[in-house]
């Protein structure tokens, strides 16, 4: 794991000095809010409906057991309790007061955590697989490459003021979990002939108008990656839209002037970027890399996993879906549900966080992970001691056995706490997990992944769900789009609109007649939705959603 530097504890310091002076004029009146926004947002400071909403940065999902254990102090001291792990993986505090901030962002600075670049029009946390270093099917591990893309981007320059806010993923294995082509810039690390590399993708998106993001480049040598993103970055720097910020993003951009047409300019840029990296990235690169060095694996007796599994059917359950290969075979990936039915999916309360620390100083080699599913992981867990985990877990209503499954819903704050909000998803993501928890089906249906937005801006990534539900404002009333077919892994794709929305009470019905058209439809109980789906089309699907043959036939 990346430790700060002087220079990078020096910086933050005084970052934080500005903003605590910053914060002491807004409060004395002598700047106005309108004078203090850009400030905030400097600082991943936002102003929600209710109160100040503090976003701090998870670079590529990484926490020790000391910053989570942090988080929860801050939760405790300065907000109400609990914070909200986000699809960004960062931690939003939703009620902070606005004199508490300068202390917040201290306290964050003494375990070398920051809010610097979680808002505005700038890189943003940089994002990466949320197994990373651990996954069985990994190529090499992202997050090296992930830190050195924070330390390039972390006040450049040149991309403080960009059109729009630009989002990057990366992903080392080639099964997508970090969903990267929904990102202004993807990166695959792949290999050609045993030679390290990048595929670098351009031009994904959500919101209003979403994208797959295409191909640029699909084999970058290892040693050109900065330059290179650097040029990707500038040429959309200089010809991005800033006449309308709907249409300022990346992917407006690459779909306005054409793949090919962005790939001669990015090209163009290059040669000039390339001479301004003398090799200076690659070897601070090689220093990050012995960050990043695998623990060293216990060795012990996996008997008493063996054990648990044949004598616990509850343990058993859990550890079929929360549970994952890792590329040592006497160690295993836990993923924690953050998605107990009927809570808010995401929200962890200061007591939870401080178990997760625990248990990954005790079990796990003081690593943590989160996941842009709104889970949090412990990478590297010896097998022998999952029962002890999942018991604890339990002790802490952490133990839900449902990773994957359909109440495992992606869903954002909403109207509950965002102001850009036209609809609630908090209360529709628990119904939903509620009625399928109380009819018990969760198993029978298996991988079926919902994900719900509250607008347009698709902060819930509703467009890639296997069934997206998006809220809008129809003259006052709430109303929920549904989306059929989307993916947020390496064969992505934007779900397809089914038809007329429905109300916040219709929204569970028509929930369960999909499900059960999906029963129906299915060639066997291994085919998962997304399959079955694919297979069918939205025929059957939308026929069952709308009994009225007008309708269906729209």
């Amino acid at each position: 794991m990346y430790s700060y530097s002087e220079f990078d504890t020096a910086f933050l310091a005084e970052r934080n000095r500005q903003f605590r002076a910053q914060v002491e004029r807004r409060i004395s009146g002598a700047l106005t809010e309108d004078e203090f926004k850009p400030l905030r947002l400097m600082n991943g400071l936002y102003l929600q409906l209710h109160a100040y909403m503090l976003r701090v940065a998870i670079p590529y999902g990484t926490l020790s057991g000391a910053k989570m254990r942090k988080l929860a102090d801050i939760a405790e001291r300065w907000d109400k309790g609990y914070g909200h792990f986000t699809t960004r993986q960062n931690i939003q505090y939703n009620w902070p007061e606005l004199k508490d901030v300068p202390d917040m962002l201290d306290a964050l600075a003494e375990v070398g955590m920051h809010a610097i670049q979680t808002s505005g029009n700038t890189i943003r946390n940089v994002t990466a697989d949320h197994f990373a270093g651990a996954a069985a099917d990994e190529i090499a591990d992202p997050r090296p490459v992930a830190e050195l893309l924070r330390q390039w981007s972390t006040d450049h320059p040149e991309f403080q003021f960009m059109p729009r806010k630009f989002k990057i993923a990366i992903t080392g294995s080639p099964n997508d979990r970090a969903v990267t082509k929904a990102h202004d810039i993807g990166i695959r690390m792949v290999e050609r002939e045993g030679t390290p590399g990048y595929e670098i993708i351009v031009g994904g998106g959500l919101g209003r108008t979403p994208m797959i993001g295409k191909v640029i480049n699909d084999f970058l040598p290892e040693a050109d990656l900065l330059p290179y993103l650097e040029a990707v970055v500038s040429v959309w720097n200089q010809i991005g839209r800033r006449d309308n910020k709907y249409k300022a993003r990346i992917k407006i951009t690459v779909h306005e002037h054409g793949i090919d047409e962005i790939r001669h300019l990015v090209e163009e840029r290059f040669v000039e970027t390339r001479k301004a990296f003398s090799g200076v990235d690659v070897q601070m690169l090689r220093e990050i890399e012995g960050h990043f060095a695998p623990p060293a694996f216990v060795q012990a007796d996996t008997a008493p996993y063996t054990r648990a599994l044949e004598t616990y059917p509850a343990f058993r359950a859990w550890t079929d879906t929360n549970v994952t290969a890792h590329r040592d075979a006497d160690h295993a990936i836990v993923t924690i549900s953050l998605k107990k039915h009927g809570a808010t999916p995401g929200d962890a309360s200061a007591a939870q966080m401080r178990l997760i620390a625990n248990l990954a100083e005790t079990y796990g080699y003081d690593e943590i992970r989160i996941s842009h599913e709104q889970n949090v992981i412990l990478p590297h867990v010896h097998k022998a001691s999952l029962p002890s985990i999942y018991s604890a877990l339990q002790a802490e209503g952490l133990a839900t056995a449902n990773i994957g499954l359909i109440s495992d819903i992606i869903a954002c704050p909403g109207m509950d706490y965002c102001a850009l909000a036209t609809a609630r998803s908090i209360p529709i993501a628990q119904e939903i997990a509620t009625a399928f928890d109380d009819l018990k089906r969760e198993h029978d249906i298996g991988q079926l992944k919902i994900k719900i937005s509250g607008c347009i801006n698709a902060c819930g990534h509703h467009h890639v769900g296997h069934i997206g539900i998006l809220g809008l404002d129809r003259a006052g009333v709430e109303n929920y789009q549904i989306t059929l077919g989307g993916d947020h892994t390496e064969t992505a794709a934007v779900g397809d609109r089914v038809g007329p929305g429905f109300s916040a009470d219709e929204v569970v019905p028509a929930i369960e007649r999909i499900v059960d058209t999906y029963l129906d439809l299915r060639s066997d109980e291994s085919e998962a939705f997304i399959d079955t789906y694919r297979r069918t089309g939205l025929g059957p699907f939308k026929a069952a959603l709308y009994p009225d043959t007008r309708v269906a036939a729209e």
